[in-house]
């Protein structure tokens, strides 16, 4: 599947590699912990392992099992990363030994409740790129501006999909009965990347859409777009460069109810980051699109049994950016915050306005 992606210049060229001096993520918890309770939640520094490396570290040193260790959120492999879990309380006295060279316990709390998987706020991060000339750090510079100013599309990374990229498959394969997977982790993983593949098959159609608005006219698109002229003369006075179309699955932003775009109105308050769009993770049980919308959704929803769909944030807006550029060392450094479930290497990519998951191989 080709992205597209909507900033307006040129490829960059920069070198990215996932590594835990370039690639630094922090976990925003969703509330404070209570400092009571029958939790002790720690606050953990990993290098170099994933979530689920480091919880079976954590379980084979207490002897518990995965299940009893709570956690908010998976965290890259190839990254230093900081975020929290928690054990029952009773297994405090056995980590007075604990050492391991890719993890260290920063801070220990007690709180009421177990942590549970999206119970984060989101995710701050410090990206270092490298070999940046002048020139491409002011396009940079530049694209940073535009996309705190109108957010970013919310596809999923790379990271989603294996290393082959090809996990998907696996999921349609699932689903369609041609391939068992005897892993229950790794057959809902299956499939969850299949959802994710539909979901950004379809954002890519649709800011190819908004793309083919801003440049041509209601008239010549009618007919070549299937789509009636007052949506897209509707479509083309919005000023946001992604055109939302009557029956979109609208979401109070950065969380809050669904409901569907019905009055133009609303384009100004998702310039001012106050609503999003929501696209379908498909399966049963989920909101669909009406009107003109459903017609392009229904095109990737594709998931009719075996799983829940939901919805999904279709664009976001990135938090406190900050970009420094050091051009004695060619190095380009990034600051900003992400919402949960939202990946960075999306922003490097839209930035780049190439995939960057081949740059290490490249070094």
């Amino acid at each position: 599947m080709e992205r597209q992606y909507y900033l307006p210049h040129s490829s960059i060229e920069f070198h990215f590699r996932q590594s835990a001096r370039d690639f630094v993520v922090d976990e925003i918890p969703l509330y404070p912990f209570s400092g009571e309770g029958e939790h002790l939640v720690l606050h953990v520094r990993k290098k170099n392992l994933s979530t689920w490396q480091m919880l079976d570290i954590f379980s084979n040193h207490l002897g518990i099992k995965g299940r009893d260790i709570g956690y908010a959120g998976l965290k890259d492999k190839n990254a230093q990363t900081k975020q929290y879990i928690s054990i029952p309380k009773q297994y405090e006295p056995m980590l007075e030994n604990f050492e391991h060279e890719g993890i260290k316990i920063l801070e220990k709390q007690y709180h009421n409740n177990k942590i549970r998987i999206g119970h984060l706020k989101g995710n701050r991060f410090f990206i270092r790129l490298k070999k940046v000339n002048p020139t491409s750090a002011m396009k940079i510079q530049e694209a940073l501006k535009m996309i705190k100013k109108n957010g970013m599309p919310n596809y999923f990374g790379f990271q989603r999909f294996g290393n082959d990229g090809e996990n998907y498959l696996k999921g349609k394969a699932i689903l369609e009965g041609t391939l068992k997977e005897k892993s229950k982790k790794l057959h809902q993983f299956y499939i969850n990347s299949y959802q994710s593949y539909l979901f950004n098959a379809w954002l890519s159609r649709r800011l190819q859409i908004s793309k083919l608005v801003e440049s041509f006219s209601a008239e010549e698109l009618a007919h070549e777009l299937s789509m009636d002229k007052s949506e897209l003369e509707s479509m083309k006075k919005q000023k946001h460069p992604f055109k939302l179309m009557h029956g979109d699955v609208m979401m109070h932003y950065p969380y809050g109810k669904l409901f569907h775009y019905e009055s133009d109105e609303e384009c100004e308050r998702f310039m001012k980051h106050d609503i999003s769009f929501t696209g379908l993770l498909s399966g049963k049980r989920a909101t669909r699109a009406e009107g003109f919308a459903q017609t392009i959704e229904s095109e990737y929803d594709t998931i009719e049994k075996g799983i829940d769909g939901a919805r999904r944030y279709g664009w976001v807006f990135p938090e406190d950016i900050e970009g420094q550029y050091k051009e004695n060392e060619a190095w380009f450094e990034l600051h900003f915050t992400l919402p949960k479930g939202c990946y960075a290497t999306v922003l490097i990519e839209e930035i780049a306005k190439r995939e960057i998951q081949n740059d290490e191989s490249q070094e």
